[in-house]
């Protein structure tokens, strides 16, 4: 058994231990930097260099791994991070640890898409084949009894941003919302960063939801991951560092969420208020 590297991870149920490989006098351990925010808070606060990505040196390491940043941060993946750091960041123990084939194909299966939203394939770095198999000491896919616990929620899809519409009537947005199921009233604004790389502060309040659909605090989640994922629609969103208001409207329809309309909600505009009160009163045609 290798009880350390169950401790750091917390993730008991993932490691098959078999044999490793000795890591030799040439790999040293250094803390994880500040600047790598993506593997901070998953265990450990020291990794080994050189690491599982063949990056030698902290200067090389740190822009690399913040490409990965945003795409971890979409929650595309339960364990996404986990995977990416144990690359970019493998813990310093007496072996290394590779992610097993089987979490890299889970995560590759469930991330590829927000690639290429953006344009990108998933890339040969990271081909699952490169991995070792479950049965070799390695951190391995979902635990059956974690996906029970964990149920599938449905996924964002790379869409066309809808317009941001800033003239409506209350009529018009109370016909909206009886065409689609679900409400967030969301605000937006970019974080100022050092890395370079743009992260943006998500805030979600549902405003309604349609019964027999994700529970409210998943349907937040959904709508951040969508935003991360259309970061297209994200970055109209917010032109400046000035917080924004929007009302995001859509529908989740079996394994998919789909934005349909963007309100921007200003303060002075009492039409988006009066709808979302009448709302829980009005019966639609």
């Amino acid at each position: 058994m290798f009880p350390a590297a169950q401790m750091l991870f917390a993730l008991s149920s993932f490691l098959r231990l078999t044999m490793g490989f000795d890591i030799g006098l040439s790999t040293k351990c250094v803390a994880v930097p500040m600047e790598m925010g993506m593997c901070h808070s998953i265990g450990y606060s020291e990794m080994r260099l050189p690491n599982l990505m063949g990056h030698t040196s902290m200067a090389e390491v740190i822009p690399k791994s913040a490409e990965w940043q945003h795409f971890a941060e979409t929650g595309c993946h339960p364990h996404a991070r986990t995977f990416l750091c144990s690359l970019f960041a493998p813990v310093c123990l007496d072996t290394f640890i590779h992610p097993c084939r089987s979490m890299c194909v889970a995560v590759r299966d469930s991330c590829a898409p927000l690639l290429l939203c953006h344009g990108l394939s998933w890339p040969d770095s990271l081909d699952c084949d490169r991995f070792p198999a479950d049965e070799d000491m390695c951190l391995a896919s979902l635990s059956k009894e974690y996906k029970h616990i964990h149920k599938e929620l449905p996924k964002p899809i790379c869409q066309t941003c809808p317009a941001v519409e800033e003239f409506f009537t209350q009529k018009k947005v109370l016909d909206v919302f009886c065409a689609n199921n679900f409400a967030v009233k969301v605000k937006l604004s970019k974080k100022r960063t050092v890395s370079g790389v743009q992260e943006y502060n998500i805030e979600c309040q549902v405003e309604f939801i349609n019964q027999g659909l994700p529970l409210p605090y998943d349907t937040r989640n959904m709508i951040q991951q969508w935003l991360l994922m259309n970061e297209n629609c994200t970055q109209r969103m917010t032109q400046t560092y000035r917080p924004m208001v929007y009302l995001i409207v859509g529908n989740i329809e079996e394994d998919t969420v789909l934005v349909n309309h963007i309100y921007r909600w200003q303060r002075r505009d009492s039409q988006l208020t009066l709808a979302t009160r009448k709302w829980k009163h009005h019966k639609c045609l």
